[in-house]
C-alpha cells in the first residue's frame, strides 16, 4: 500500500493538510481512496502526476500553484489524455473525485492501468473543475486549476 498526505495548493505554494488518500493493489486494479475535507463541492480532475512535488513552478510564464508535480504520469509518452479504461493515454489519468454537499471525498475510485509501484513517488493532483477524459475542447480534461496535491509515499 502507499499513502499521499493531501494539501490545498494556491498561487502562495501549499497550504494546510485538508486529509489522506490510500492507494492499494487489488486484482482489479489500484484501488485509491480518499479521505479529504474542505474541498468545493461537485466533480474534480483528479490524476496521478509524474514528479513528487506540490510547489509552485513557472507555466506560461508565471508561477502556478502545483506545478512542480510536472505533467499526468504517461511513461509510454503518449501525450494524450483519454481517461483511465482507455490503455491509449496516460496511465495517471484517474476516475473524477466526488465531492459531496459537506466538501468531503471519500468514495474510492479504481484505477485498473496502475499498481502501487506506479504510482509511489508521484503525486497526487485534484483539480478545481471536473474531467471529461479527452483533451478537447480543453487539454487534459478541461479540470483547470490544481487546487490540492499530495506526495505519494
Amino acid at each position: 500500500t502507499a499513502r499521499a498526505t493531501i494539501n490545498s495548493i494556491d498561487v502562495n505554494g501549499v497550504g494546510p493538510v485538508i486529509g489522506t488518500v490510500t492507494f492499494k493493489d487489488t486484482k482489479y486494479g489500484l484501488m485509491v481512496t480518499p479521505d479529504i475535507s474542505a474541498l468545493p463541492v461537485g466533480v474534480h480532475g483528479f490524476h496521478i502526476h509524474d514528479k513528487g512535488a506540490c510547489g509552485l513552478a513557472e507555466h506560461e510564464g508565471k508561477m502556478a500553484a502545483g506545478f512542480a508535480a510536472g505533467s499526468h504520469y504517461d511513461p509510454e509518452h503518449t501525450g494524450k489524455h483519454l481517461g483511465p479504461y482507455n490503455t491509449g493515454g496516460h496511465k495517471g489519468d484517474l476516475p473524477v473525485l466526488v465531492v459531496g454537499a459537506d466538501g468531503d471525498a471519500s468514495l474510492p475510485v479504481l484505477a485498473p492501468q496502475l499498481r502501487v509501484k506506479d504510482v509511489r513517488g508521484r503525486s497526487l493532483m485534484i483539480h478545481e473543475g471536473g474531467d471529461n477524459y479527452s483533451d478537447q475542447p480543453e487539454p487534459l480534461g478541461g479540470g483547470g486549476t490544481r487546487i490540492a496535491c499530495g506526495v505519494i509515499k
